[in-house]
């Protein structure tokens, strides 16, 4: 597919320079939606860990495709959240009898057939319990596991590319980190665990919705939990005002970083799919196979980290960077650019706007800003690396910016950022409540 797309893309750009620009546009416009429809196609089709790919390019802007065709490009990529090929449900109740020991039937009243969801590891069906529960039932592909170990394994592959494109990054260390978190995503019993601490960390929050685990009807390849009535993401993001899709960004911004700072837990997979919006007005979270416990000395670092961006420190900045293990050689980093690259990346919330609008042009933007090839930080960037106990956080940093700029949310994220940083007090009225909780949840553990 690579070799394919790579060679029409170059047979389109050498046709453009004898074509004007209106003409030029419109082919290149429908190279990008035919790439579109084939990455959606092999991808949806390879589920495991290479359709995670998928997902998470759907909240990317593309600076090669043209703008006017950007919103349905990322359309056709973000079909693999919650639109991709199914997985006959025989299948998998074969499966099921082996984990249930053939007791489906005493555990299920009904299940439905036609699957409500299907992501890269497993589909989801909704089903009534023996007892007359609506449950949703995430059951995992057949031979996932495999497909999985098989993705990881080729990805090794790539080693000596990224390492050519990245000299200072450590990339052993990375992929070791990936192979054991994208591992344990299998494990859908460690799932269950997973998600039940959440659930017990959120429980009775009455802006955060966490649907319980019912442990039972749970196994290896299945994951059941309560069945929660919503609007999809992207229901939210085409129907509502800015008011309220402003307010679903901030709960998922304050539910993300309020989990990192209060459970010392970075949750690796802030894509739309796991994202709801109930009739309450409450964030529903799904999904917690890809996440990482950080430890409270690192996390203490990255907030000392934090704390000097905010104020412009650049000699700080360029110690708690080294501390953390992001320059490899911190003697070879000039303090000063180090400052402004770190500026760049995080502006949207370390910077003093008051109040800013976060929409895929910022995003994309920023992207380009700090990270492509044609950034002024590219050539630095080329020597350092990511602490493997950071991967997820940035996974999580960077991904929380793009759901945020696919809604096109607004508000004072600075504000809220210096909640966490700093322990400042909440800055607005779901701030208060959500305060509230965390306080409330901390005092029990004390008691």
């Amino acid at each position: 597919m690579v070799a394919g797309q790579g060679a029409k893309w170059a047979g389109t750009r050498v046709a453009n320079q004898f074509r004007g620009d209106e003409a030029a546009n419109a082919k290149m416009e429908a190279r990008a939606l035919s790439a579109a429809e084939q990455i959606v196609e092999q991808l949806g089709q390879m589920k495991g860990a290479a359709m995670k790919i998928g997902q998470v390019l759907s909240t990317v802007d593309f600076e090669l495709v043209p703008e006017d065709a950007r919103p349905e490009f990322k359309e056709k990529l973000a079909a693999l959240r919650d639109q991709s090929h199914r997985v006959p449900f025989k299948d998998l109740r074969k499966m099921m009898d082996e984990d249930f020991d053939g007791q489906v039937d005493e555990l299920f009243e009904s299940i439905d057939e036609e699957a409500i969801a299907a992501a890269s590891i497993g589909q989801v069906h909704k089903g009534i319990t023996s007892d007359g529960k609506v449950v949703a039932i995430k059951i995992q592909y057949p031979g996932i596991a495999e497909a999985v170990s098989t993705d990881l394994r080729n990805a090794q592959l790539l080693n000596p590319l990224v390492r050519s494109m990245a000299p200072g990054l450590d990339v052993k260390a990375l992929m070791h980190e990936l192979t054991e978190r994208i591992e344990e995503e299998v494990d859908y019993e460690l799932e269950a665990q997973r998600h039940r601490a959440i659930e017990r960390a959120l429980r009775g929050h009455p802006l955060i919705r966490i649907p319980a685990v019912d442990t039972r009807r749970s196994a290896r390849r299945v994951l059941t939990t309560e069945f929660v009535e919503a609007r999809t993401f992207d229901e939210v993001r085409k129907t509502e005002g800015l008011e309220e899709r402003s307010r679903f960004g901030e709960l998922i911004f304050r539910f993300f970083y309020g989990v990192l700072m209060n459970e010392h837990i970075a949750l690796g997979d802030p894509h739309p799919g796991n994202l709801l919006y109930d009739a309450d007005r409450r964030l529903v979270a799904l999904d917690f196979g890809l996440l990482r416990e950080m430890s409270a000395e690192y996390l203490d670092g990255e907030q000392q980290l934090g704390r000097a961006i905010k104020r412009r420190d650049a000699a700080e900045v360029h110690h708690w960077m080294a501390t953390l293990g992001y320059l490899p050689k911190p003697d070879e980093f000039e303090p000063e650019l180090i400052l402004q690259q770190m500026i760049g990346a995080t502006d949207w919330y370390m910077g003093d706007h008051q109040e800013l609008t976060i929409d895929p042009e910022l995003v994309r933007k920023t992207i380009e800003s700090t990270s492509s090839p044609r950034s002024e930080f590219f050539s630095m960037m080329r020597r350092q690396t990511v602490p493997p106990e950071a991967l997820l956080l940035r996974r999580m940093e960077g991904l929380v910016f793009s759901v945020l700029g696919e809604l096109g949310a607004r508000a004072d994220w600075g504000a809220m950022a210096s909640e966490y940083l700093n322990g400042d007090p909440p800055s607005t009225k779901l701030g208060e409540i959500d305060a509230e909780h965390w306080g409330n949840r901390r005092t029990k553990r004390r008691g």
